[in-house]
């Protein structure tokens, strides 16, 4: 019986990927907390992790430009290997110049993601270890 990457590391490959994609917009936002009108994005990775799921059974509807003036609907990006939609996030204390980044927020949104990342790569780590083992006999 063959053993393939995929059943090995479950879907830990999918939320690094994502992890690591939230940890650019979340930098994003910190890096524009002074800049006028600049509105705070973050994806829901929850969302995200379920369609990133093989079998999981989410159908999304697709739409088709028919000109190519047409803008994308679907909030996805380059930064967007797994189909996360951008979403803009709403501020609790709305600022005068339009900005919605709240520092307080951001900061705690990406030390949560940063730690969870690190969660995921020790999990993977460990179980490298023991495909290692495995493979060696343990020796």
């Amino acid at each position: 019986m063959a053993i393939t990457f995929d059943k090995a590391l479950g879907i830990h490959e999918q939320a690094l990927m994502l992890r690591t994609q939230r940890n650019e917009i979340l930098a994003t936002n910190i890096a524009n907390a002074d800049t006028p009108n600049y509105k705070a994005r973050d994806i829901d990775f929850a969302a995200a992790m379920e369609r990133a799921r093989p079998g999981s059974g989410t159908q999304s509807v697709t739409l088709q430009a028919t000109h190519s003036g047409h803008i994308g609907v679907d909030g996805q990006s380059q930064l967007s290997p797994l189909g996360a939609q951008l979403q803009y996030r709403t501020p609790h204390q709305p600022s005068l110049d339009g900005n919605t980044v709240e520092m307080h927020i951001e900061q705690s949104a990406y030390a949560d993601n940063a730690l969870r990342y690190q969660a995921s790569l020790q999990f993977l780590g460990s179980k490298f270890s023991s495909l290692k083992n495995v493979i060696t006999g343990g020796r």
